[in-house]
């Protein structure tokens, strides 16, 4: 069994540090500075986490899941301890292969751009490797992957930022267009369990819906709304309002960032 170490034990990290271990596929340690973050993943008592880089010489796999921002200085403390032998993954947003290499000296890297509900193993995930990368490696990183969800390989690293505008960001435009209409619903007179029951409820059905059926999802739209109807009048309103337009122009400004995050590393 590989050994993983993921350093970084915030969201992400933890998110796939949790994913893996429920999958029992590998042993797996995470490595964070915040006193107060490792014993609150100590005391769950399943994964060990530690602030000592030193277990790192003893790792197969490294996950680098810390923030884009401070990934210079994990670098520099992590870079004497690490070696070429290893491999890294990286889950950063708009940090490039060739500057996780440059940054620490090594050849081996596979980015991947994750979501959130990879914590239960319904996440998504896209990958691609280093050309130093086997395939072998590369199989074996996409099998863990995919023990936290759904994950496909990519054919070149723009298309991880472009991932990131999808479902990498995904579930918090997901969770903003809930909140409208959990919102709305408690304006209705709902309760709040009750709106989160409607809510809930409805995003399910109509994911499963459009999964298990080969129908597009404008099709799916016009079976709703009949015309001068009450769905209609207000799928006319969201037209009027521009919100799908404005649903794709967040996702290009989310790759825009993901890409001006790279640019400045």
């Amino acid at each position: 069994m590989k050994n993983i170490v993921v350093i970084g034990g915030g969201n992400m990290g933890f998110t796939y540090a949790e994913g893996i271990f429920n999958a029992k596929i590998a042993n797996i340690q995470i490595i964070d500075k915040s006193v107060e973050r490792i014993a609150e993943i100590n005391a769950m008592g399943k994964m060990k986490a530690t602030d000592s880089y030193a277990i790192l010489q003893d790792a197969d796999i490294i996950f680098l899941a810390v923030k884009p921002q401070i990934a210079p200085l994990v670098f520099t403390d992590i870079k004497t301890v690490v070696n070429k032998n290893q491999l890294f993954v990286s889950v950063m947003a708009g940090m490039t292969m060739e500057t996780i290499q440059q940054g620490l000296n090594i050849d081996k890297v596979i980015r991947c751009m994750p979501n959130l509900p990879a914590s239960i193993q319904l996440g998504m995930t896209t990958y691609v490797g280093s050309k130093e990368v086997s395939k072998e490696s590369l199989d074996l990183v996409g099998s863990i992957l995919k023990s936290t969800g759904k994950a496909f390989e990519v054919t070149n690293e723009d298309m991880i930022d472009n991932t990131t505008g999808i479902s990498g960001s995904g579930t918090a435009y997901i969770f903003y267009m809930m909140n409208a209409l959990a919102e709305a619903a408690k304006d209705f007179g709902f309760t709040p369990e009750q709106a989160k029951t409607l809510t809930s409820q409805t995003f399910e059905g109509a994911i499963e819906l459009y999964k298990r059926n080969d129908i597009s999802l404008e099709e799916w739209m016009n079976r709703v709304a009949s015309k001068g109807g009450t769905t209609r009048e207000a799928l006319n309103s969201f037209e009027y309002n521009n919100v799908h337009h404005y649903i794709k122009e967040g996702t290009v400004a989310c790759v825009n960032r993901a890409k001006e995050l790279a640019e400045n590393k």
